[in-house]
Protein backbone atom coordinates (compact mmCIF):
# COMPACT_ATOMS: atom_id res chain seq x y z
CA UNK A 1 0.00 0.00 0.00
CA UNK A 2 3.07 2.47 0.76
CA UNK A 3 4.70 2.04 -2.31
CA UNK A 4 1.57 2.13 -4.56
CA UNK A 5 1.00 5.60 -2.78
CA UNK A 6 4.66 6.36 -3.08
CA UNK A 7 4.64 5.20 -6.42
CA UNK A 8 1.34 7.49 -7.47
CA UNK A 9 3.00 10.67 -6.15
CA UNK A 10 6.37 10.04 -8.13
CA UNK A 11 3.83 9.75 -11.09
CA UNK A 12 1.87 13.03 -10.45
CA UNK A 13 5.12 14.97 -9.35
CA UNK A 14 7.02 13.74 -12.56
CA UNK A 15 3.89 14.59 -14.43
CA UNK A 16 4.28 18.35 -12.75
CA UNK A 17 7.65 18.84 -13.66
CA UNK A 18 6.93 18.08 -17.75
CA UNK A 19 3.85 20.33 -17.75
CA UNK A 20 5.98 23.28 -16.02
CA UNK A 21 9.16 22.58 -18.53
CA UNK A 22 6.85 22.23 -21.34
CA UNK A 23 4.67 25.90 -20.53
CA UNK A 24 7.85 27.94 -19.85
CA UNK A 25 9.16 26.04 -23.52
CA UNK A 26 6.29 27.62 -25.37
CA UNK A 27 6.23 30.60 -23.27
CA UNK A 28 10.02 31.89 -24.80
CA UNK A 29 8.99 30.30 -28.41
CA UNK A 30 6.50 32.76 -28.39
CA UNK A 31 7.71 35.83 -26.64
CA UNK A 32 11.50 35.92 -27.27
CA UNK A 33 11.86 34.03 -30.42
CA UNK A 34 14.79 31.19 -29.18
CA UNK A 35 12.71 28.57 -29.99
CA UNK A 36 14.69 27.89 -33.54
CA UNK A 37 13.17 25.25 -34.88
CA UNK A 38 9.89 27.84 -34.84
CA UNK A 39 9.32 30.26 -37.84
CA UNK A 40 7.90 33.87 -36.73
CA UNK A 41 6.12 35.05 -39.70
CA UNK A 42 6.09 38.92 -39.78
CA UNK A 43 3.72 40.53 -41.73
CA UNK A 44 4.99 43.76 -42.98
CA UNK A 45 3.62 46.92 -44.76
CA UNK A 46 4.68 49.79 -46.56
CA UNK A 47 3.73 52.00 -49.40
CA UNK A 48 5.08 52.12 -52.86
CA UNK A 49 6.10 55.65 -54.06
CA UNK A 50 7.80 53.71 -56.88
CA UNK A 51 8.65 50.24 -58.47
CA UNK A 52 12.39 50.68 -57.71
CA UNK A 53 11.92 51.37 -53.81
CA UNK A 54 9.76 48.64 -53.76
CA UNK A 55 12.49 46.54 -55.49
CA UNK A 56 14.74 47.56 -53.15
CA UNK A 57 13.01 47.18 -49.71
CA UNK A 58 12.38 43.15 -51.14
CA UNK A 59 16.07 42.69 -51.92
CA UNK A 60 16.93 44.08 -47.92
CA UNK A 61 13.91 42.16 -46.70
CA UNK A 62 15.19 38.93 -48.70
CA UNK A 63 18.62 39.32 -46.84
CA UNK A 64 17.17 39.94 -43.46
CA UNK A 65 15.38 36.48 -43.53
CA UNK A 66 18.78 34.78 -45.11
CA UNK A 67 20.47 36.07 -41.92
CA UNK A 68 17.93 35.14 -39.67
CA UNK A 69 16.16 32.05 -41.42
CA UNK A 70 13.57 31.64 -38.30
CA UNK A 71 11.64 34.75 -39.16
CA UNK A 72 9.56 35.10 -42.76
CA UNK A 73 8.88 38.67 -43.54
CA UNK A 74 5.33 38.78 -45.63
CA UNK A 75 5.55 42.14 -47.44
CA UNK A 76 2.45 44.20 -48.78
CA UNK A 77 2.49 47.84 -50.62
CA UNK A 78 0.08 49.79 -51.13
CA UNK A 79 -0.55 53.24 -52.92
CA UNK A 80 0.58 55.78 -51.55
CA UNK A 81 -2.88 57.75 -51.62
CA UNK A 82 -4.51 55.03 -50.28
CA UNK A 83 -1.53 54.24 -47.56
CA UNK A 84 -2.33 56.08 -44.61
CA UNK A 85 -6.40 55.40 -44.44
CA UNK A 86 -5.26 51.48 -45.17
CA UNK A 87 -3.03 51.71 -42.08
CA UNK A 88 -5.49 53.20 -39.67
CA UNK A 89 -8.72 51.15 -40.79
CA UNK A 90 -6.14 48.06 -40.08
CA UNK A 91 -5.00 49.55 -36.65
CA UNK A 92 -8.99 50.35 -35.70
CA UNK A 93 -9.94 47.18 -36.80
CA UNK A 94 -7.10 45.48 -34.50
CA UNK A 95 -5.65 43.45 -37.55
CA UNK A 96 -2.17 45.81 -37.98
CA UNK A 97 0.56 44.36 -39.39
CA UNK A 98 3.46 43.46 -37.34
CA UNK A 99 5.88 46.29 -38.91
CA UNK A 100 5.24 48.77 -41.30
CA UNK A 101 6.24 51.94 -42.67
CA UNK A 102 4.71 55.44 -40.19
CA UNK A 103 5.23 58.15 -41.90
CA UNK A 104 5.82 61.66 -40.59
CA UNK A 105 2.35 62.70 -40.98
CA UNK A 106 1.40 59.86 -38.97
CA UNK A 107 4.26 58.69 -36.39
CA UNK A 108 4.31 60.88 -33.37
CA UNK A 109 -0.27 60.98 -33.05
CA UNK A 110 0.03 56.90 -33.23
CA UNK A 111 2.32 56.87 -30.72
CA UNK A 112 1.09 58.90 -28.88
CA UNK A 113 -2.18 57.16 -29.01
CA UNK A 114 -0.35 53.99 -27.78
CA UNK A 115 -0.42 52.30 -30.98
CA UNK A 116 3.55 52.15 -31.69
CA UNK A 117 6.10 49.18 -29.48
CA UNK A 118 7.60 51.56 -27.20
CA UNK A 119 11.57 50.17 -28.86
CA UNK A 120 13.59 52.21 -26.23
CA UNK A 121 14.75 49.52 -24.24
CA UNK A 122 15.75 47.61 -26.94
CA UNK A 123 17.51 50.66 -28.46
CA UNK A 124 19.83 51.26 -25.87
CA UNK A 125 20.64 47.77 -25.35
CA UNK A 126 21.78 47.48 -29.20
CA UNK A 127 24.97 48.13 -30.88
CA UNK A 128 23.51 51.88 -31.90
CA UNK A 129 24.47 55.26 -30.72
CA UNK A 130 22.55 57.72 -30.09
CA UNK A 131 25.19 60.32 -30.79
CA UNK A 132 25.77 58.96 -33.93
CA UNK A 133 22.15 59.75 -35.25
CA UNK A 134 22.15 62.99 -37.03
CA UNK A 135 20.70 65.77 -34.52
CA UNK A 136 17.78 65.93 -37.11
CA UNK A 137 16.84 62.25 -37.19
CA UNK A 138 16.46 62.22 -33.44
CA UNK A 139 14.32 64.59 -32.70
CA UNK A 140 12.11 63.11 -35.34
CA UNK A 141 12.35 60.02 -33.52
CA UNK A 142 11.96 60.82 -30.28
CA UNK A 143 8.67 61.32 -28.71
CA UNK A 144 8.22 62.69 -24.99
CA UNK A 145 11.63 61.27 -24.87
CA UNK A 146 10.58 57.84 -25.95
CA UNK A 147 11.66 56.20 -29.05
CA UNK A 148 8.59 54.26 -31.44
CA UNK A 149 10.43 53.98 -34.35
CA UNK A 150 13.50 54.12 -36.01
CA UNK A 151 14.63 56.07 -39.18
CA UNK A 152 16.79 54.57 -41.98
CA UNK A 153 17.58 57.68 -44.04
CA UNK A 154 17.36 61.21 -44.19
CA UNK A 155 15.52 63.37 -47.85
CA UNK A 156 14.89 66.31 -48.16
CA UNK A 157 14.63 68.92 -51.14
CA UNK A 158 16.47 70.13 -53.73
CA UNK A 159 17.20 71.45 -57.22
CA UNK A 160 17.69 69.00 -60.00
CA UNK A 161 18.36 70.36 -63.99
CA UNK A 162 18.89 68.94 -67.36
CA UNK A 163 22.26 70.26 -67.77
CA UNK A 164 22.02 69.62 -71.57
CA UNK A 165 19.61 72.37 -71.66
CA UNK A 166 21.80 74.60 -69.77
CA UNK A 167 24.77 73.85 -71.82
CA UNK A 168 22.20 74.97 -75.15
CA UNK A 169 21.27 78.38 -73.53
CA UNK A 170 24.84 78.59 -72.33
CA UNK A 171 24.22 79.38 -68.53
CA UNK A 172 25.81 78.36 -65.68
CA UNK A 173 24.47 75.28 -63.95
CA UNK A 174 22.79 76.17 -60.27
CA UNK A 175 25.02 76.27 -57.44
CA UNK A 176 25.64 72.84 -55.19
CA UNK A 177 27.53 75.14 -52.54
CA UNK A 178 25.33 76.59 -49.93
CA UNK A 179 27.35 79.62 -49.54
CA UNK A 180 26.78 79.99 -53.80
CA UNK A 181 22.92 79.61 -53.45
CA UNK A 182 21.29 82.00 -56.33
CA UNK A 183 19.11 84.78 -55.20
CA UNK A 184 15.25 84.02 -55.67
CA UNK A 185 15.80 86.90 -57.99
CA UNK A 186 19.08 85.42 -59.47
CA UNK A 187 16.93 82.47 -60.26
CA UNK A 188 13.73 83.61 -61.50
CA UNK A 189 15.89 85.85 -64.29
CA UNK A 190 17.23 82.12 -65.08
CA UNK A 191 14.15 80.36 -65.48
CA UNK A 192 12.72 83.27 -67.68
CA UNK A 193 15.40 82.64 -69.66
CA UNK A 194 15.17 79.15 -70.12
CA UNK A 195 11.62 79.24 -70.94
CA UNK A 196 11.34 78.94 -74.37
CA UNK A 197 8.20 79.85 -76.81
CA UNK A 198 6.61 79.18 -79.96
CA UNK A 199 4.30 81.27 -80.90
CA UNK A 200 2.02 81.60 -77.97
CA UNK A 201 2.95 78.06 -76.83
CA UNK A 202 5.27 77.43 -73.95
CA UNK A 203 7.42 74.38 -75.48
CA UNK A 204 9.68 74.33 -72.39
CA UNK A 205 9.55 75.82 -68.93
CA UNK A 206 12.24 77.53 -66.62
CA UNK A 207 11.17 75.10 -63.96
CA UNK A 208 8.47 73.53 -61.50
CA UNK A 209 7.90 72.05 -58.56
CA UNK A 210 8.28 75.23 -56.00
CA UNK A 211 4.43 75.20 -55.00
CA UNK A 212 4.68 71.70 -53.37
CA UNK A 213 4.33 71.72 -49.59
CA UNK A 214 7.71 70.04 -49.09
CA UNK A 215 9.73 72.48 -51.38
CA UNK A 216 7.41 75.42 -50.20
CA UNK A 217 8.34 74.82 -46.40
CA UNK A 218 12.04 75.01 -47.28
CA UNK A 219 11.70 78.45 -48.95
CA UNK A 220 9.89 79.79 -45.88
CA UNK A 221 12.57 78.59 -43.51
CA UNK A 222 14.83 80.57 -46.18
CA UNK A 223 13.33 83.42 -45.63
CA UNK A 224 13.76 83.11 -41.44
CA UNK A 225 9.37 82.00 -41.61
CA UNK A 226 8.87 80.01 -38.10
CA UNK A 227 5.70 77.77 -39.23
CA UNK A 228 4.88 76.86 -36.20
CA UNK A 229 5.64 77.32 -32.09
CA UNK A 230 8.81 75.96 -30.19
CA UNK A 231 5.89 73.20 -29.00
CA UNK A 232 4.44 72.87 -32.35
CA UNK A 233 0.85 73.12 -30.96
CA UNK A 234 0.31 76.71 -32.50
CA UNK A 235 0.83 77.45 -36.14
CA UNK A 236 2.53 81.02 -36.62
CA UNK A 237 2.61 81.38 -40.38
CA UNK A 238 0.79 84.40 -41.36
CA UNK A 239 3.49 86.98 -41.41
CA UNK A 240 5.30 89.22 -44.01
CA UNK A 241 7.96 86.81 -44.84
CA UNK A 242 5.93 84.01 -45.57
CA UNK A 243 3.57 85.81 -47.88
CA UNK A 244 6.84 87.32 -49.39
CA UNK A 245 7.47 83.52 -50.82
CA UNK A 246 4.43 82.80 -51.83
CA UNK A 247 3.61 85.10 -53.68
CA UNK A 248 7.18 85.20 -55.35
CA UNK A 249 6.64 81.35 -56.10
CA UNK A 250 3.07 81.94 -57.78
CA UNK A 251 4.57 84.59 -59.76
CA UNK A 252 7.14 82.30 -61.57
CA UNK A 253 3.90 80.99 -63.05
CA UNK A 254 1.33 83.31 -63.01
CA UNK A 255 3.60 86.27 -63.94
CA UNK A 256 6.47 85.19 -65.51
CA UNK A 257 4.92 82.19 -67.58
CA UNK A 258 7.89 80.49 -66.47
CA UNK A 259 6.77 77.10 -64.66
CA UNK A 260 3.62 74.65 -65.63
CA UNK A 261 0.81 74.12 -63.74
CA UNK A 262 0.19 70.64 -62.90
CA UNK A 263 -2.81 70.49 -65.06
CA UNK A 264 -0.17 70.95 -67.92
CA UNK A 265 1.25 67.86 -66.49
CA UNK A 266 -1.63 65.91 -67.04
CA UNK A 267 -2.81 67.15 -70.06
CA UNK A 268 0.91 65.64 -71.82
CA UNK A 269 0.08 62.91 -69.94
CA UNK A 270 3.85 62.86 -68.08
CA UNK A 271 5.47 62.71 -64.62
CA UNK A 272 8.01 65.89 -63.21
CA UNK A 273 10.67 63.15 -63.83
CA UNK A 274 9.85 62.50 -67.65
CA UNK A 275 9.44 66.49 -68.17
CA UNK A 276 12.71 67.20 -67.06
CA UNK A 277 13.93 64.06 -68.78
CA UNK A 278 12.58 65.21 -72.13
CA UNK A 279 13.56 68.95 -72.02
CA UNK A 280 10.33 70.41 -71.43
CA UNK A 281 11.34 71.47 -67.73
CA UNK A 282 14.64 72.75 -67.27
CA UNK A 283 14.62 73.12 -63.37
CA UNK A 284 12.76 70.90 -61.20
CA UNK A 285 12.26 71.43 -57.37
CA UNK A 286 11.73 67.63 -55.76
CA UNK A 287 12.42 65.51 -52.86
CA UNK A 288 15.99 63.75 -53.03
CA UNK A 289 14.46 60.38 -53.18
CA UNK A 290 13.96 61.37 -57.22
CA UNK A 291 17.57 61.03 -57.92
CA UNK A 292 17.44 57.45 -57.76
CA UNK A 293 14.97 57.54 -60.82
CA UNK A 294 16.57 60.34 -62.26
CA UNK A 295 19.95 58.84 -62.54
CA UNK A 296 18.55 56.51 -64.39
CA UNK A 297 16.98 58.06 -66.99
CA UNK A 298 18.67 59.07 -70.30
CA UNK A 299 20.06 62.39 -69.87
CA UNK A 300 22.82 63.98 -67.99
CA UNK A 301 21.04 65.23 -64.70
CA UNK A 302 22.53 67.87 -62.24
CA UNK A 303 21.94 68.40 -58.86
CA UNK A 304 21.91 72.14 -56.48
CA UNK A 305 20.42 73.45 -53.41
CA UNK A 306 17.49 74.90 -53.99
CA UNK A 307 17.63 79.25 -54.55
CA UNK A 308 17.85 81.48 -51.20
CA UNK A 309 15.56 83.82 -49.77
CA UNK A 310 17.56 85.45 -46.48
CA UNK A 311 19.89 82.36 -46.62
CA UNK A 312 20.37 78.63 -47.96
CA UNK A 313 18.84 75.61 -45.91
CA UNK A 314 16.52 72.92 -46.46
CA UNK A 315 14.66 70.11 -44.24
CA UNK A 316 15.04 66.93 -43.51
CA UNK A 317 12.66 63.89 -42.55
CA UNK A 318 11.97 60.25 -43.59
CA UNK A 319 9.50 57.73 -42.52
CA UNK A 320 10.31 55.79 -38.99
CA UNK A 321 10.00 51.38 -39.41
CA UNK A 322 7.79 50.89 -36.56
CA UNK A 323 6.08 48.33 -34.95
CA UNK A 324 2.24 47.43 -33.83
CA UNK A 325 2.05 47.57 -30.52
CA UNK A 326 0.03 44.48 -29.95
CA UNK A 327 2.38 43.00 -32.32
CA UNK A 328 2.85 38.59 -30.81
CA UNK A 329 6.51 39.11 -31.98
CA UNK A 330 8.38 41.90 -30.37
CA UNK A 331 11.20 40.68 -30.57
CA UNK A 332 11.43 39.55 -34.04
CA UNK A 333 9.80 42.94 -34.89
CA UNK A 334 12.95 44.88 -33.64
CA UNK A 335 15.03 42.38 -34.95
CA UNK A 336 13.47 43.54 -38.21
CA UNK A 337 13.28 47.37 -37.33
CA UNK A 338 16.94 47.35 -36.18
CA UNK A 339 18.34 45.93 -39.54
CA UNK A 340 16.25 48.70 -41.76
CA UNK A 341 18.42 51.33 -40.15
CA UNK A 342 21.79 48.88 -40.19
CA UNK A 343 24.57 50.29 -42.56
CA UNK A 344 23.65 46.85 -44.60
CA UNK A 345 20.12 47.86 -45.59
CA UNK A 346 20.44 51.67 -46.19
CA UNK A 347 23.36 51.59 -48.10
CA UNK A 348 22.08 49.27 -50.85
CA UNK A 349 19.12 52.47 -50.92
CA UNK A 350 21.78 55.52 -50.61
CA UNK A 351 23.82 53.73 -53.44
CA UNK A 352 21.30 54.35 -55.88
CA UNK A 353 20.21 58.04 -54.68
CA UNK A 354 17.01 56.78 -53.12
CA UNK A 355 18.04 57.78 -49.59
CA UNK A 356 20.89 60.26 -47.82
CA UNK A 357 22.57 58.55 -44.32
CA UNK A 358 20.84 58.73 -41.01
CA UNK A 359 24.25 58.86 -39.25
CA UNK A 360 27.21 61.02 -39.06
CA UNK A 361 29.29 58.03 -39.07
CA UNK A 362 28.36 57.26 -42.73
CA UNK A 363 29.89 61.42 -43.52
CA UNK A 364 33.27 60.44 -42.68
CA UNK A 365 35.63 59.92 -45.28
CA UNK A 366 35.62 56.37 -44.70
CA UNK A 367 31.92 56.24 -44.59
CA UNK A 368 31.61 57.64 -47.30
CA UNK A 369 33.24 55.34 -49.29
CA UNK A 370 30.73 52.80 -48.89
CA UNK A 371 27.91 54.77 -50.91
CA UNK A 372 29.09 57.42 -52.58
CA UNK A 373 29.51 57.55 -56.45
CA UNK A 374 29.91 60.07 -59.00
CA UNK A 375 28.01 58.31 -61.55
CA UNK A 376 24.65 58.44 -59.11
CA UNK A 377 25.56 61.61 -57.22
CA UNK A 378 27.98 63.60 -59.42
CA UNK A 379 31.00 66.02 -58.24
CA UNK A 380 28.28 68.89 -58.00
CA UNK A 381 27.12 66.66 -55.11
CA UNK A 382 29.85 67.14 -52.55
CA UNK A 383 29.44 70.31 -51.47
CA UNK A 384 25.37 70.00 -50.09
CA UNK A 385 26.25 67.39 -47.99
CA UNK A 386 26.59 69.68 -44.94
CA UNK A 387 23.62 71.35 -46.42
CA UNK A 388 21.77 68.04 -45.55
CA UNK A 389 23.47 66.96 -42.39
CA UNK A 390 23.00 70.78 -40.54
CA UNK A 391 19.17 70.50 -41.87
CA UNK A 392 16.66 71.43 -39.56
CA UNK A 393 13.48 69.24 -39.39
CA UNK A 394 10.29 69.30 -41.47
CA UNK A 395 8.19 70.91 -39.32
CA UNK A 396 5.07 69.12 -40.14
CA UNK A 397 6.83 65.78 -39.12
CA UNK A 398 6.81 67.25 -35.14
CA UNK A 399 2.87 67.25 -35.58
CA UNK A 400 0.14 64.56 -33.58
CA UNK A 401 -2.29 65.73 -35.77
CA UNK A 402 -1.93 64.45 -39.56
CA UNK A 403 -5.29 66.39 -40.95
CA UNK A 404 -3.02 69.70 -40.79
CA UNK A 405 -1.51 68.30 -44.26
CA UNK A 406 -5.43 68.03 -45.66
CA UNK A 407 -5.76 71.64 -44.42
CA UNK A 408 -2.54 73.18 -45.78
CA UNK A 409 -3.67 71.68 -49.55
CA UNK A 410 -7.55 72.36 -49.12
CA UNK A 411 -6.48 76.16 -48.21
CA UNK A 412 -3.76 76.81 -50.18
CA UNK A 413 -4.98 75.55 -53.55
CA UNK A 414 -7.43 78.49 -53.12
CA UNK A 415 -4.06 80.56 -53.43
CA UNK A 416 -2.19 78.37 -56.29
CA UNK A 417 -5.59 77.32 -58.54
CA UNK A 418 -8.67 80.10 -57.55
CA UNK A 419 -7.35 83.43 -57.35
CA UNK A 420 -7.36 84.34 -53.70
CA UNK A 421 -4.75 86.43 -52.23
CA UNK A 422 -1.97 85.47 -49.91
CA UNK A 423 -3.32 87.53 -46.97
CA UNK A 424 -6.69 86.52 -46.67
CA UNK A 425 -5.29 82.79 -47.76
CA UNK A 426 -2.67 82.37 -44.63
CA UNK A 427 -5.08 84.14 -42.66
CA UNK A 428 -7.28 80.94 -42.80
CA UNK A 429 -4.72 78.72 -43.03
CA UNK A 430 -3.46 79.93 -39.52
CA UNK A 431 -7.51 80.06 -38.40
CA UNK A 432 -7.87 76.63 -38.71
CA UNK A 433 -4.60 75.05 -38.50
CA UNK A 434 -4.42 76.31 -34.77
CA UNK A 435 -8.27 74.81 -34.51
CA UNK A 436 -6.94 71.68 -35.48
CA UNK A 437 -3.62 71.51 -33.18
CA UNK A 438 -5.99 72.91 -30.37
CA UNK A 439 -8.81 69.45 -30.17
CA UNK A 440 -7.82 66.87 -27.84
CA UNK A 441 -7.60 63.60 -29.88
Amino acid sequence: MRKSSLLIACMFLLGILMSGCSGHIKQTGNQKGTDNNKVVTLKMMGWEASPLETKSVKNGLAEFMKMNPNIKVEYTTVPGSNYASKLMTMLAGNAAPDVFFAGTDLYRKLATEGQLLDITDYFKNSEYKEDDFLPGTMRLMKVNGRLYGIISCIVGPELFYNKDLFDKAGLPYPPSDPNKAWTWDQFRDVAKKLTIKQGNKVIQYGAYGFEQQYVTTALLMENGVKIFNDNYDKMIINTPEAREVFQAVLNLRKVDNAAPDATTLEMVGMQPHQMLETGKVAMLADGSWSLQELSQMNFRVGVGVLPKFKYSTTHVQAHMHAAWAKTKHPEEAWKLISFLSSDQYQIQNVKEGLWLPDRKSLYTEEGMKKWYSDKVYGESFKPMINWFINADVYPYAMLTHNKVNDIYTEVTDQFWHNNKDINSVLSELEKRVNEELAKKD
